[in-house]
C-alpha cells in the first residue's frame, strides 16, 4: 500500500518560523502573471484580512464567555456580541458576516448561484469583504486592496491559499499577542518582498537593524513622532516595540507621517492598523516637498530614511524651510534634512538615514549648508554604518542625529553644547548571506549606549555608563575641530585608527623579521615558478 500523502492544510505550524515559512511558501503559489507590486498587495491584503477576522472572532468568544459566566441568557448574550461598540471599544475592527474569514473559507472555491444571487468567484467575495470592512471601520477607508478578482489572479490558487491560511490561527494568546504574531508575519513578508523587488523594495522597507539604531539612540518615549517619508511604517512599529520593551505606555506617543506612493501609503495604513497604532498619515498620499500634510505641527521626534540623492524633486527657491541655504536642484538630500529640522519642536531631536556622500559633499552649495548646520549647533551625532545593510542599494549609508537643545536637562545630564559625537560603526555587523549584512542586538546596543553615555541620558545613568573616546570607534569633537576639517562630518576623520596591542617586540626587530620572511617567500615563489615551467616544457616538449 503506498504511503498516504500528508494533508498540508491540516498541519498547524507550531513555531513562529514555521508559521512564516509555511505562509510564504503558500503565498508564492500565486506568483506568475502578476507583477511584484500587485502580488505584494494581494498577499498582504489576505494576511490582513485573516488577522482582523481572527481578532474579531477571538473578541466575540471572549464576550460570550464573560457574559455566560455572569449568568446571562443566550438571547441577552446575542445582543452584546452583535454590538459594534463591544469590539471597536477594545481596539478590534468590526467585521460584517460575509467578510469574516470563516464565511470566505467555506466558499474558497467560489460561491455557487443561490436563488436570485449570481455565482461569485472567491476573488469577488474577497473584494466585497474588503468593501464591507472599509465601510464599517472609518480608519480603514480607502486603505484595503480590491484586486482579488482580476483576470491575472488565478482563482484556483487563491482558493488553495485560503485553505492553507485557514490552518494558521494568529490569535489565541490575547489581543496583544495576536498583534505581535500577525505583525511579525506582516514584517517578514515586507522584508521578503523588499528582497524580491531589489532596488524598488527599498522604497517601502528599511532594514530593521537600521531602524533600531534610530529608535534606540533617540528613545522616543512620549510626544509626537514623525516620519516625512514613512514607507510601510517601520519607524512607527519599531517605536511601539521600544515602548513595550521598556514597559512604557504605548499611547504616550502620537504618530504623524506622510508617504508619496499610493500603494506604499495603503500598506503603511494596514501595517499600523495591525499594530494598533492610530497614525495620522493624512487623508491621502502626497509629496512632502510639494505639500506638507502636517504644516503646523511641531514634532518631538523625527525618524526618517528618505530616498537617497533624488534628482527630480519639487524645489522652490523661496521655500521658508531652506533656512540654512537652498538645496541644489540635482540632489534632495539637504532638502530632506532641512525639512526635518523645520519640523522639530524646541526640545526635539531627529535621526535620519542618509547616503555617505551627504557627510562631505560640497557640490551645489551643500558644503555651505552643512557648515551652517554645524555652526547652528544642531548636529548631535554622526554614525558611519557598515556596507551592505540595504539589499536594495550598494550605496554606503550613515545616520545623522539632530538636537534642538544639547544643554544638560531631561534628555541628558551632560552639557554637549558645541560638540558632536562621531561613531565609526563600519566594522560592526555580520553577513546573513552573500548580499546582505545585518546588525546584531549587541552591535545596536554598543552604538546606542555610546551615545547615551556621551549625553548622560537617564538610561545611561541607570546602567552606570560613562563616556570615553575610543580610538577607531568614537570621538567627541568640538565645533572648532570640525571647522578645521572644512565641516566634513565623516566619522573616520575624527575617531582615528584603533589602537594596536603592543606585543613587546621592538619596531626595528619586527621590520627586520618581517622583511626576512617576505624575502624567503619571494625565493620560494621563484623556485616554484621554475618547477612549474619545467613541467610545462616537458608536457609540450
Amino acid at each position: 500500500m503506498p504511503p498516504k500523502k500528508k494533508d498540508s492544510a491540516a498541519v498547524v505550524p507550531s513555531t513562529m518560523k514555521e508559521l512564516k515559512d509555511t505562509l510564504w511558501k503558500a503565498a508564492d503559489k500565486l506568483r506568475g502573471s502578476m507583477d511584484a507590486s500587485q502580488y505584494k498587495d494581494v498577499i498582504l491584503g489576505l494576511v490582513f484580512l485573516k488577522y482582523v477576522s481572527d481578532a474579531f472572532t477571538e473578541r466575540r468568544e471572549q464576550i460570550t464567555a464573560e457574559l455566560t459566566a455572569e449568568g446571562m441568557s443566550p438571547e441577552q448574550i446575542a445582543t452584546f456580541v452583535n454590538d459594534m461598540d463591544e469590539y471597536t471599544g477594545s481596539g478590534v475592527f468590526w467585521i460584517p458576516i460575509t467578510a469574516r474569514w470563516d464565511y470566505l473559507a467555506q466558499n474558497a472555491k467560489g460561491r455557487p448561484s443561490q436563488d436570485s444571487q449570481a455565482a461569485q468567484t472567491i476573488g469577488e467575495l474577497i473584494d466585497d469583504a474588503m468593501d464591507l470592512i472599509m465601510g464599517s471601520n472609518r480608519a480603514l477607508l480607502g486603505t484595503l486592496p480590491r484586486l482579488f478578482n482580476r483576470d491575472n489572479v488565478d482563482q484556483r490558487r487563491l482558493g488553495e491559499l485560503m485553505d492553507l491560511f485557514n490552518s494558521a490561527r494568529f490569535t489565541g494568546q490575547g489581543a496583544t499577542r495576536a498583534r505581535d504574531v500577525l505583525g511579525e508575519v506582516y514584517e517578514y513578508f515586507l522584508g521578503k518582498f523588499a528582497s524580491a523587488e531589489g532596488k524598488r523594495g527599498g522604497e517601502f522597507y528599511t532594514p530593521p537593524g537600521v531602524v533600531q539604531v534610530l529608535v534606540e539612540v533617540l528613545e522616543p518615549h512620549q510626544g509626537r513622532v514623525y516620519d516625512p517619508c514613512c514607507g510601510s511604517g517601520g519607524m512607527f512599529v519599531q517605536t511601539e516595540k521600544f515602548l513595550e520593551g521598556h514597559d512604557r505606555d504605548r499611547t504616550a506617543i502620537s504618530v504623524f507621517g506622510q508617504e508619496n506612493n499610493e500603494r506604499t501609503w495603503r500598506m503603511a495604513k494596514m501595517n499600523l492598523a495591525i499594530h494598533g497604532l492610530n497614525a495620522n498619515l493624512g487623508t491621502i498620499w502626497g509629496d512632502t516637498f510639494a505639500r506638507d500634510l502636517h504644516p503646523d505641527v511641531q514634532m518631538d521626534y523625527v525618524l526618517a530614511n528618505p530616498p537617497f540623492n533624488i534628482k527630480d524633486w519639487a524645489r522652490a527657491e523661496n521655500d521658508p524651510r531652506w533656512k540654512f541655504g537652498v538645496p541644489p536642484a540635482g540632489n534632495a538630500n539637504y532638502a530632506w534634512i532641512q525639512h526635518i529640522i523645520s519640523k522639530l519642536a524646541p526640545g526635539g531631536s531627529a535621526g535620519v538615514v542618509m547616503a555617505n556622500g551627504s557627510m562631505s559633499s560640497n557640490s551645489g552649495g551643500e558644503g555651505d549648508i552643512r557648515a551652517q548646520l554645524v555652526e547652528a549647533d544642531l548636529v548631535s551625532c554622526m554614525i558611519a554604518l557598515p556596507t551592505q545593510l540595504f539589499r536594495s542599494t550598494a550605496i554606503p549609508v550613515c545616520t545623522w542625529f539632530f538636537a534642538k537643545d544639547k544643554t544638560a536637562g531631561p534628555k541628558g545630564s551632560v552639557d554637549r553644547t558645541g560638540q558632536v559625537l562621531f561613531i565609526d560603526a563600519r566594522e560592526l555587523g555580520h553577513m546573513v548571506d552573500r548580499a546582505e549584512r545585518a546588525l546584531s542586538n549587541e552591535d545596536i546596543a554598543r552604538i546606542a549606549s555610546t551615545f547615551h553615555a556621551w549625553r548622560g541620558t537617564p538610561s545611561a545613568a541607570s546602567a552606570g555608563l560613562v563616556y570615553d573616546d575610543v580610538a577607531g570607534f568614537c570621538k567627541s569633537a568640538t565645533l572648532a575641530e570640525i571647522k578645521a576639517s572644512d565641516y566634513a562630518l565623516t566619522p573616520g576623520r575624527y575617531v582615528g585608527a584603533a589602537e594596536v596591542a603592543d606585543d613587546g617586540e621592538p619596531v626595528e626587530e619586527k621590520i627586520a623579521r618581517l622583511s626576512a620572511q617576505l624575502l624567503e617567500q619571494f625565493a620560494e615563489s621563484a623556485r616554484l615558478e621554475k618547477v612549474v615551467r619545467g613541467q610545462l616544457e616537458r608536457v609540450h616538449g
